[in-house]
């Protein structure tokens, strides 16, 4: 037989028309676009062929917070051991509750009345507890029933060894007021203090003290409490 050695028209090698280059692109590019998924089908296998950690469960809220919060230790509270009586021994009982002190109840002041005195000079007399003084009662003896006791006192010129006599007074309160003139006078404890109208002073009780001198004309405002008190001469 007679070998075909004809070929086709345009053709060349793998049957690629050489006539048409256009036509040689085109082939080619349909060809690779078939390969390509091909390539991405091995790929996608290759990934799933490595296996992926299962993903955690998602706990509820409740359970979250119980193992997020760390578990509270309860104290520990020392038992108490309460004594238990013996056999052939009673127990003592317990000591009773005492009772809260009630405050004491100061007894009443006396009764008290108002009362006035108006300035009179009859009513300055020499019978008081000095022979050197004239006195005039106040009446505040008798509106407070013996609670105090309040005078004017003029002391009589000349000042005298008699009235120099050092002494105390058993009170409770006794405080002068000079009103005219001055007096000095020396406290124990004080030494000299020389007061003058519009002084005024507090003797404590039982201080000693010494009438030194005054002037003529001295007058005082002597409050006392009480009305009844005593009066001792010491050396």
């Amino acid at each position: 037989m007679a070998r075909n050695t004809s070929r086709r028209k345009g053709t060349g090698k793998k049957g690629v028309s050489r006539g048409n280059p256009r036509k040689a692109k085109a082939k080619v590019a349909v060809r690779k676009k078939a390969a390509a998924p091909r390539k991405s089908a091995a790929k996608s296998r290759a990934k799933q062929a490595v296996k992926k950690p299962a993903p955690k469960k998602a706990l509820p809220k409740k359970a979250a917070l119980k193992q997020a919060a760390p578990k509270k230790t309860a104290a520990r509270v020392p038992a108490v051991r309460r004594p238990t009586a013996r056999r052939g021994r009673a127990t003592a009982p317990p000591p009773p509750r005492r009772k809260a002190a009630t405050p004491r109840v100061q007894s009443a002041a006396p009764p008290q009345r108002f009362t006035v005195s108006h300035l009179d000079e009859a009513d300055f007399r020499q019978d008081g507890l000095r022979g050197y003084a004239l006195y005039r009662d106040l009446g505040i003896a008798a509106a407070t029933a013996g609670l105090c006791q309040a005078h004017v006192i003029r002391l009589l010129s000349p000042c005298t060894d008699e009235v120099r006599k050092r002494h105390a007074h058993e009170a409770e309160l006794q405080l002068v007021y000079v009103l005219k003139g001055w007096i000095k006078n020396e406290f124990e404890g004080e030494g000299v203090q020389m007061m003058s109208t519009g002084s005024c002073w507090l003797q404590p009780p039982g201080i000693k003290h010494t009438v030194l001198d005054y002037s003529p004309d001295v007058e005082l405002l002597e409050i006392i409490v009480p009305a009844d008190f005593k009066t001792t001469e010491v050396d």
